[in-house]
């Protein structure tokens, strides 16, 4: 029975180094262009090219990232990848977003806001395909700049 319990924390402790390389670092996503597909003054469905930079010394095989905007506190938009894909360690991929929007809300709240500067965040998580850890959850903030 001590012999069983030494080999359980023996393997417990040989797990120990295995779960620090699990801890990842948030990816940093950015938008590199937006194509309009269809929509009409209540919802607009767009393409968002966005890129992905991994801070972290493994690659990141991407399942999905799901991600919602909010602009001014309000509910802007929202919208998941499209396919797969690779993100390099240390390094940097791009990817297809499909994206619903409610522009006219979000530039009635705008012109309602007397703030130069109205607060916007990014919010969600990427899922992984593989490891041990299957969900990295991401939370930007920032402020608009409209003069």
């Amino acid at each position: 029975m001590a012999a069983l319990r030494a080999a359980a924390l023996v393997a417990l402790l040989g797990l120990l180094p295995g779960c620090a390389y699990t801890r990842l670092e948030q990816p940093t996503l950015s938008v590199v262009n937006v194509e309009f597909v269809r929509g009409d003054l209540l919802s607009q469905q767009l393409r968002v090219r966005m890129r992905v930079q991994n801070p972290n010394d493994r690659a990141l095989p991407v399942r999905g990232i799901t991600y919602e905007v909010e602009l001014a506190g309000q509910a802007f938009a929202h919208g998941d990848s499209a396919s797969e894909f690779l993100v390099p360690a240390n390094g940097g991929a791009e990817f297809d977003v499909n994206v619903t929007a409610n522009a006219a809300s979000a530039l009635l709240r705008l012109l309602g806001n007397s703030e130069a500067r109205p607060a916007y965040r990014i919010f969600g998580k990427v899922r992984l395909a593989s490891g041990l850890v299957r969900n990295i959850p991401f939370d930007h903030k920032g402020v608009l700049n409209l003069r």
